[in-house]
């Protein structure tokens, strides 16, 4: 979790003035973790502080606001509605076009109290810069630090079909994925994608594997056999941390056969996962991204990725 200053960009250029409203405490049971953050603006409003009456009542707050800031602590029992028994600490903030061009660290810090930054944020940040690693979420001595949101997964989602659409609706919103969707021209594509969604029309889009990076997850589902097939090919030249292939036992079978011809070893071509998703949730489009979606995110699956990678 981290500070996701492009959809902050993208909502200021779309909506004019955002408040964004970020957990920035918490203590006993809550719905959402330190560092989860909702955008809202006159007419609207996107992710997400954990829902109910806390979120409601936020977002009211934050199409009223005036101040540049506002800190507020809430208590989530019989008087919110909400059973969680703790209690969240919230920061709102109000962004306009030139605020969000301030942004430019790869940390975001900033006093919530007009105080000048104590010597233990400094040492926060000195730490992070001297290891490289991002810290935590944090509001400490009355400054709140998040590290900016970097995508940790890069998905190429290959083919902009029934199937290729409902898995971009479905995997777009999730923060760690940065979604690459190729086909083979602009039409191919909805008018609307998804905001954090690459749209790459290629005439041959299996040219465009090299330039994959070799930790990618692919998900391969064109409207041509060939094509699938192609991809299958360049992908085992290439290497990734996962590929599925959308297709019946049939299909695998057939594509097994002809890429061992084209000189993979059976333990290579294994590394392809084919069928993708949970047939018992049937062939509706929307079932098979979501059978889809639970495959590559749970962390048994991403446990199974990392041996991969590592082998």
């Amino acid at each position: 979790m981290g500070f996701d200053r492009a959809a902050l960009r993208e909502a200021v250029i779309s909506h004019g003035t955002v408040v964004r409203v970020v957990v920035a405490g918490i203590k006993g049971s809550s719905p959402r973790e330190v560092g989860a953050a909702m955008l809202v603006w006159k007419t609207g409003q996107s992710g997400t502080i954990g829902g109910g009456t806390l979120e409601f009542q936020a977002a009211e707050a934050a199409r009223l606001q005036t101040a540049p800031s506002r800190l507020t602590q809430h208590a989530l029992g019989p008087d919110m509605g909400q059973c969680c028994g703790g209690a969240v600490t919230l920061l709102s903030e109000s962004y306009d076009r030139a605020a969000v061009d301030c942004l430019d660290d790869a940390i975001i810090a900033r006093s919530v109290s007009g105080a000048e930054m104590p010597l233990s944020v400094k040492r926060l940040l000195a730490k992070a810069r001297g290891e490289g690693a991002q810290p935590d979420p944090q509001l400490i001595d009355g400054w709140m630090v998040e590290p900016v949101h970097n995508p940790t997964r890069h998905l190429w989602i290959w083919g902009a079909g029934h199937v290729g659409r409902a898995l971009v609706d479905v995997l777009a919103p999730l923060p760690d994925l940065a979604i690459t969707w190729v086909d083979t021209g602009p039409e191919r594509f909805p008018e609307m994608v998804p905001a954090g969604v690459t749209t790459v029309p290629a005439a041959k889009p299996a040219e465009l594997v090299r330039h994959a990076p070799h930790d990618a997850e692919h998900l391969v589902l064109t409207y041509s056999h060939n094509l699938d097939l192609e991809l299958c090919n360049r992908l085992l030249l290439h290497d990734f941390r996962f590929a599925g292939l959308i297709g019946s036992a049939t299909k695998w079978a057939r594509f097994r056969s002809r890429l061992a011809a084209l000189g993979h070893s059976p333990e290579r071509i294994g590394r392809i996962t084919c069928p993708i998703g949970d047939p018992s949730l049937g062939k509706h489009p929307q079932m098979i991204a979501v059978g889809v979606a639970a495959q590559i995110l749970r962390p048994a699956r991403q446990n199974e990725l990392k041996k991969d990678l590592s082998a």
